[in-house]
């Protein structure tokens, strides 16, 4: 067993590869953080020059600048990507410190998992907002959800299957389920975009 093999030998083996969660973190916190700094970025372009025309305003279904004008946008009374382009950087430096070898305590990663979960249950409430109450969609907002989303579904079966988050029967539960994270992903992407389907049903049409 290597350095970075920090978990038991019974364990199997994608279990046993720190570092594979190390670059899964790392790249999923650096495309959220991209698009909330897109976000930021652009807010403070329209709020300098109000002429400004948003580079992700592509029609009236596909419009950043629909959502950032909702109150759904700035729900803690700032604007939102600002908790993105925080928030992100956890991930990104427990990737690098993954890569670099690093163990951690349980309760670290339970605290992680508990701001990972709370950014996808976030997201998914903006997506509910957007396609149901706001009627627009924001690719750069989209973007973060599709970073969220595998961050959490994966994170939560590594933290299970490699006794990090708890032992016994979640421990097993976890490796059952670990190998099969993609599909829960896939079933999660899919949810959304037959949400945006049925509600837009003229969106594709519009985008070609």
């Amino acid at each position: 067993m290597t350095a970075l093999d920090t978990t038991p030998l019974g364990t199997s083996a994608p279990a046993r590869r720190p570092w594979i969660m190390g670059v899964f973190l790392l790249v999923a916190g650096a495309v959220g953080w991209w698009g909330a700094m897109a976000l930021i970025t652009e807010r403070v372009a329209k709020l300098i020059d109000p002429q400004h025309v948003l580079n992700c305003d592509i029609n009236p279904l596909v419009s950043c600048g629909s959502v950032m004008e909702s109150w759904q946008a700035s729900l803690l009374g700032f604007p939102n990507p600002l908790l993105g382009v925080a928030g992100f950087v956890a991930p990104i430096a427990v990737g690098v410190a993954l890569l670099a070898g690093a163990e951690f305590a349980r309760w670290f990663w339970a605290l992680l998992l508990a701001g990972v979960t709370a950014a996808w249950l976030f997201v998914t409430w903006l997506f509910v907002q957007s396609v149901y109450e706001i009627g627009a969609l924001c690719p750069w907002c989209m973007l973060v959800w599709a970073a969220v989303i595998p961050m959490f579904w994966g994170l939560l079966a590594w933290l299970l299957a490699t006794g990090r988050l708890t032992g016994g029967a979640g421990s097993r539960f976890g490796e059952a389920v670990l190998p099969f994270t993609w599909a829960v992903v896939v079933v999660n992407y899919a949810a959304i975009a037959l949400a945006i389907i049925v509600q837009f049903p003229t969106l594709l049409p519009s985008l070609l």
